[in-house]
């Protein structure tokens, strides 16, 4: 075997190892995360929807930092960028502590909105930073490598959420009756509910910090493009380059679809009469089956091409969905825990196939798919206010709020097909 056919190359191997390692820590911040609009929905007695600004905070810090990032990258180095995006990570988790002390929901709103600048600026340069250390010819089997420890990652956060934090919460226990206490005894259980939301991000600050000091002592190849290139320029041509533009909005979809599946199995669960806990120990069934199904397809993309290998998982997650939507009971959950098998290697399959000819316009061709977790802010948004509705029709409005994914299915699924046909005509 070359080393132009290695996934890693051995000059490369100490430097991956450490990067990939962060893949894991923003998937521990974004499941640990999702349960979270749950968590306060019930503390803080709010409404499906309110409780949502929790994910256009988080996903909306990506659209507002993504561009920054990627010229901060550009100027300087992959390294800095990583380091700043670890520094903004641990202060966003840190202020958590007296966001607690001062119980206020838009405090931590804040909060999760600075932690998401850090994981925009590791986001916009770890992914990159992976595709180019090496071939071209290995670079997405290399990406859906490393975004295998991501879903790890995301599985620990699950289980934070669910063991230390949805298991413990008193306001919880209490159940419909919590709104009927009299304020002494809500008082009491919101301040030991919040500490409990609270040490496991603080927690998680420490460790971010811990990773900066790590990642600043280590040797890293400069990998990056060394061709200073005018940002509007790059944005002018990857606009005109159809593969990278529909990629984009394929990132949209698919994050969008994986925030709603994994945010809502909860509220699934739930109307089927389960607890907080149980909906997130399902959540947590459907993290092992992402998380085995992306490193088989990892050895399935050596000889599937990966637009081909895109659409047919994108037709799985459809018929999982609908299953979600129409059958009404634990088969309907099953369905939706079923879906992320599927869901499993779109992100880091959609990231390389936009990038794959995209030249010297990497970096900024980064931050835009960066950008493209907005989906993941503005759609669970329209999904909590159909829940509200409680039915729609005869049917209850939770399992008809999973139209949204299952539209998003489809535009994933067209964007493997037209792309692994444009892929063809420049061939």
């Amino acid at each position: 075997m070359t080393n132009e056919s290695k996934v890693v190359e051995k000059k490369y191997l100490i430097p991956f190892i450490l990067i990939t390692s962060l893949f894991a820590l923003w998937g521990f911040a974004n499941d640990i995360t999702n349960p979270m609009v749950a968590a306060f929905k019930t503390v803080m007695e709010l409404t499906h929807t309110k409780a949502t600004l929790i994910q256009l905070a988080f996903y909306g810090g990506y659209a507002t930092m993504a561009i920054p990032a990627a010229l901060f990258a550009q100027k300087y180095s992959y390294k800095k960028g990583i380091l700043l995006g670890l520094g903004l990570y641990s202060i966003g988790a840190l202020l958590f502590y007296p966001a607690a002390e001062f119980q206020m929901f838009g405090f931590f709103v804040g909060s999760l909105y600075i932690l998401t600048f850090g994981l925009a600026f590791l986001e916009t340069t770890a992914n990159p930073f992976i595709l180019s250390l090496g071939s071209a010819e290995t670079a997405t089997r290399r990406l859906n490598l490393a975004q295998s420890f991501n879903p790890m990652g995301s599985f620990l956060g699950m289980i934070v959420a669910a063991k230390v934090v949805l298991a413990n919460l008193d306001a919880d226990k209490h159940g419909v009756e919590f709104s009927t206490l009299d304020e002494a005894t809500k008082a009491l259980d919101r301040l030991h509910d919040l500490a409990i939301i609270r040490d496991p991000y603080v927690a998680l600050g420490l460790v971010v910090l811990l990773m900066f000091v790590v990642i600043a002592v280590a040797k890293m190849p400069d990998t990056a493009h060394q061709e200073k290139i005018h940002p509007w320029q790059s944005i002018k041509r990857l606009f005109n380059n159809k593969v990278y533009r529909s990629g984009v909005v394929a990132q949209i979809a698919y994050v969008a679809a994986q925030i709603m599946c994994w945010t809502f199995i909860i509220q699934y669960a739930e109307n089927l009469g389960l607890t907080k806990e149980a909906g997130q120990y399902h959540n947590m069934i459907a993290m092992g089956l992402f998380i085995a199904s992306r490193l088989l397809s990892t050895l399935i993309l050596k000889y599937v091409n990966a637009s081909k290998l895109l659409m047919w998982f994108a037709i799985g997650g459809i018929a999982t969905t609908a299953g979600a939507i129409f059958i009404v009971g634990m088969p309907g959950l099953y369905c939706l825990v079923a879906t992320s098998v599927f869901m499993s290697l779109m992100f880091p399959t959609i990231y390389g196939i936009a990038l794959g000819n995209v030249g010297n316009d990497t970096t900024m061709g980064s931050a835009g798919l960066v950008m493209a977790i907005v989906g993941g802010a503005i759609m669970p948004m329209l999904q909590a206010m159909i829940i509200d509705k409680g039915t729609i029709g005869q049917m209850p409005a939770v399992n008809v709020s999973f139209v949204l994914p299952l539209m998003c299915f489809v535009v994933i699924a067209t964007y493997g097909y037209r792309s692994y046909h444009l892929k063809k005509k420049l061939e």
